[in-house]
């Protein structure tokens, strides 16, 4: 989950995973997997960074330069 600013000033938190697709028009647009739409403040590549940070922090997918071979999911360890 990521933290966006609305055109409004509302901060909300989004969960990543539903994320399809940004675009800048100026404005970020944010595009979920259902096809609903959020216009926020931050711009794409700020976007983009949190994306990736969370990513990496949650060790769930390969991000740009990572081997695309790793594990999906975090190994137990016992």
């Amino acid at each position: 989950m990521i933290k966006v600013t609305r055109l409004n000033d509302a901060v909300m938190v989004v969960n990543v995973e539903k994320i399809q697709s940004l675009q800048a028009t100026p404005d970020t647009v944010i595009t979920f997997t259902n096809h609903d739409k959020l216009m926020v403040k931050e711009p794409l590549e700020e976007i983009s960074q949190r994306i990736v940070e969370y990513r990496r922090a949650v060790n769930c997918r390969p991000v740009d330069g990572e081997n695309i071979g790793q594990s999906l999911h975090r190994q137990r360890v016992d």
